[in-house]
């Protein structure tokens, strides 16, 4: 029996950080439910992380906006995200990409379902995708109503050169079924399939690898969840066992601990566990997003490291109906090692981040 529930998040770069916000909540229509940092590299960047209403695990997207750097879109990568939103949809989705200029393939079909794949400002590939079968709830703005929202993710498709050894990793280590084939695209599920527990291949045989490194317009990796701590590092030893012997040591994500696995077509694959207090672990829930976070361990560098960053504004509309911003509590700072064991990176030495570069080329 597989250890994998479904997804977790997904991770993508981006470019500009005000950019990234303006679009995910004002054009697509997420909760943005957390400003923190990446927890690696020398440079300091934004981490970024939007939602669905309840910001559960299965519609978390995040972004890096790494603008100093532009990736390459290719194969061994994540092609694109698709959301669910309900049947009828299409339409104003169209009209709603129009509006603002969004780039589009209009709509198309893929195995008996409408989607419509779009271009986030950076270049990143989104798609929407029908399924009245998914009842999550999604958030509400002034231009995107309850009737027509996202309701967290269908599924990613991931472009790879090869199917049979990508196949082979999500079936035989990640329990996936596979369950169609349909001209170049290759779906697999797990469990009961449909939203938020699918994986699409796309055999693009003759297109040339994507760059894996931090970089704007390309993705970073896919998430997965497992239960808790224990199936992390059962699901590990599965890694290791089957031979996939590059797999990560736990990390402690702050939300969540995480096991990262390069998998044979080139798609970085993390298996997430979440924390029990989950994205509320450092903020009020009905307060998820409004203010720049650090882990505890970076929060005596905080103004050294919001230095580097580019300042942000948060849309107003980003709190739920009748909550108040209020001030914080200081945090508790300390850098002892998680009870789970997992590993952190507790130092660093920051030699710059997008805002200074920017600062520095006017």
């Amino acid at each position: 029996m597989s250890l994998v529930k479904g997804i977790h998040h997904m991770t993508v770069c981006v470019a500009g950080a005000q950019e990234d916000i303006d679009f995910q909540t004002q054009v697509f229509g997420q909760r943005m439910i957390k400003q923190t940092v990446l927890f690696d590299g020398r440079y300091a960047h934004y981490h970024l992380y939007y939602a669905n209403a309840n910001a559960e695990p299965g519609s978390v997207y995040t972004t890096f906006p790494y603008g100093r750097v532009k990736g390459r879109p290719g194969s061994g990568q994540i092609q694109s995200t698709a959301y669910t939103v309900p049947k009828g949809s299409m339409k104003f989705w169209v009209k709603q990409f129009d509006r603002h200029k969004v780039k589009h393939t209009g709509i198309k079909e893929r195995f008996g379902q409408k989607f419509i794949r779009f271009s986030h400002p950076s270049g990143i590939q989104l798609e929407v995708i029908e399924d009245n079968a998914d009842k999550r709830t999604g958030w509400t703005t002034k231009e995107v109503s309850a009737d027509v929202t996202t309701r967290g993710f269908h599924g990613p498709v991931l472009s790879v050169r090869e199917v049979a050894e990508t196949e082979r990793f999500f079936v035989d280590a990640l329990g996936f079924k596979k369950t169609g084939k349909e001209g170049a695209y290759h779906r697999f599920e797990i469990g009961d399939g449909g939203a938020n527990k699918t994986v699409t291949l796309l055999h693009e045989p003759d297109r040339p690898s994507g760059s894996w490194v931090f970089g704007a317009g390309t993705a970073h990796h896919m998430a997965l969840e497992v239960e808790n701590d224990e199936k992390l590092a059962e699901q590990k030893g599965i890694y290791e066992e089957l031979g996939y012997t590059d797999a990560s040591e736990i990390k402690d994500r702050m939300y969540f601990h995480s096991v990262y696995c390069r998998c044979p077509g080139g798609i970085l694959v993390e298996c997430a566990a979440t924390v029990p207090a989950g994205f509320a672990v450092d903020e009020p829930a009905d307060q998820l997003g409004t203010s720049l976070l650090l882990p505890p361990w970076f929060e005596a560098r905080r103004e050294e490291i919001e230095a580097m960053l580019d300042p942000i504004t948060v849309p107003e509309g980003n709190l739920p109906k009748g909550a108040k911003k209020v001030p914080l509590p200081a945090p508790v700072i300390s850098s002892a090692t998680p009870a789970s064991g997992a590993s952190r990176r507790t130092e660093a030495v920051f030699v710059g981040g997008d805002g200074s570069q920017k600062k520095k080329k006017k």
